[in-house]
């Protein structure tokens, strides 16, 4: 796929929940907000009408187009405040101590403030909605945009045929994906913020180059029938000095980048059942020192995913997701400068994961996870401290989660109706870690001493 954009995009940012302390055990940590109270008080309806499990990023088919629609959809009742908010905390427990400990905890028993977020979530006028959220870091210690996602829509006829076209700006690949599949929104959507989990070795869509809201992109979409997407969209690293405004700091800045996304899927919606497979691919150039006269890297990724879901609002929802991408890197400032050995790698992500909820209340979901990639010790060595020059991780990990107003809050509970809470355990088992089964870092650590239990709780208003 060719760099189809050039040039600065527009500026712009992020958004909402609460989370909440339980008992002796801890309080934890969701990545992003997804299903917002300001949305349910919008729309009038049940968080599970759009989120199976009433709690989390797992979309119904209603949730994908809302989403789609620009989060416009509204019950014609005035005073809707497009407001929500969380605080997160968590408890984290490694199988061994880390050797070296995460950057901003202990080698093990973390504890800690996770996330504190305001979010602006709703709809603007008819056509213009958003999902921005602005975040205080409780374990770096800092206040930055978030995620931010905002839409114009608008429904119309193409040959006869009914089609829904928008545009999104945002600040994140794949935060304005309308499915579960992509990593900004798909599983685990809990983890933790200080255990070893995938390493750090990843692709550009998982967010290895550290993309994530220190760029901004425009892209257009298109829902023909309900059934075909498309999107097409470009995306161009924001300033060091507006990076710095936002609260991001300086000191991650990927560089100047140049980027585009594109993406094609099928969705089959049946009421009871829910289908959807993609194409997609995320392609960029990377010049870390901002100088012409330096080298940059190229990478390009290529993927596919599916869904499927069964009695998504029922007592017995079931849920499938998958994604597999493989991506091509062309390293030469990190050749040039020593940070790789190699002018050509490859890395290939691998992830499946299968969920379960009854009444919309207890949930149990299963993950399997694979990342495989080229020999490279100067790049691999630093990042994953791995001995062998290889970014291989592989393992699995089981969640079970409580929602516990995955119907409806009692009327005399003294909170909001569109509120929520849930709470619940995930463990990561590990087959590889960083290239080997057994002393991957060269002083016998093993894959299983990252074995992680997470507790974890999340409370929305």
């Amino acid at each position: 796929m060719p760099y189809l954009f050039n040039g600065r995009l527009m500026r712009w940012c992020r958004a909402c929940t609460w989370s909440w302390l339980l008992g002796p055990v801890c309080w934890a940590l969701c990545t992003s907000a997804h299903a917002l109270p300001s949305f349910a008080r919008q729309t009038g309806m049940a968080c599970a009408q759009c989120h199976v499990g009433a709690f989390g990023p797992q979309l119904t088919p209603y949730g994908t187009l809302f989403k789609l629609r620009g989060y416009t959809d509204h019950d014609d009742r005035p005073g809707h405040l497009p407001l929500a908010a969380m605080v997160q905390t968590s408890f984290t427990r490694t199988a061994s101590d880390q050797n070296p400990p995460p950057e901003h905890g202990a080698v093990n028993n973390n504890t800690e403030l996770d996330q504190a977020s305001l979010f602006i979530a709703g709809r603007w006028t008819d056509h213009v909605g958003s999902f921005v959220q602005i975040t205080y870091d409780g374990i770096a210690k800092t206040t930055a945009l978030d995620n931010m996602d905002i839409r114009y829509a608008d429904s119309t006829t193409i040959a006869g045929h009914d089609a829904l076209l928008g545009l999104t700006l945002n600040n994140a690949p794949g935060v304005q994906d309308p499915f579960n599949t992509l990593p900004a929104w798909g599983f685990p959507y809990i983890q933790s913020g200080v255990a070893p989990g995938l390493g750090g070795a990843a692709s550009l869509l998982s967010d290895g180059p550290g993309l994530a809201h220190r760029v901004t992109g425009l892209s257009a979409y298109g829902l023909l029938e309900g059934k075909l997407y498309a999107e097409l969209g470009a995306y161009a690293a924001l300033s060091p000095s507006l990076q710095s405004h936002l609260g991001l700091g300086r000191d991650g800045d990927v560089g100047r980048v140049s980027a585009n996304y594109w993406r094609l899927a099928y969705l089959e919606n049946l009421g009871d059942e829910a289908y959807s497979a993609g194409l997609l691919g995320f392609n960029a150039g990377l010049r870390p020192s901002r100088l012409e006269s330096d080298a940059s890297n190229r990478l390009r990724d290529i993927g596919i995913d599916g869904m499927a879901q069964w009695h998504p609002f029922g007592d017995h929802a079931w849920s499938l997701y998958g994604r597999y991408v493989r991506e091509h890197q062309r390293r030469d400032f990190d050749q040039a400068n020593g940070l790789a050995d190699n002018n050509s790698d490859s890395l290939r992500e691998l992830w499946l994961n299968a969920s379960y909820y009854y009444r919309q209340t207890w949930g149990a979901t299963v993950g399997a996870f694979r990342t495989s990639g080229s020999m490279d010790a100067s790049l691999y060595g630093g990042l994953l401290n791995a001995a062998n020059g290889k970014p291989d991780t592989s393992g699995f990990l089981l969640q079970a989660d409580w929602t516990l107003w995955g119907r409806q809050v009692p009327t005399a509970f003294p909170l909001p109706s569109t509120s929520n809470l849930r709470v619940g355990a995930q463990y990561w088992f590990y087959g590889t870690f960083a290239g080997a089964h057994t002393n991957y870092d060269g002083q016998g650590r093993k894959a299983k001493d990252n074995n992680t239990f997470f507790l974890f709780a999340w409370l929305a208003l």
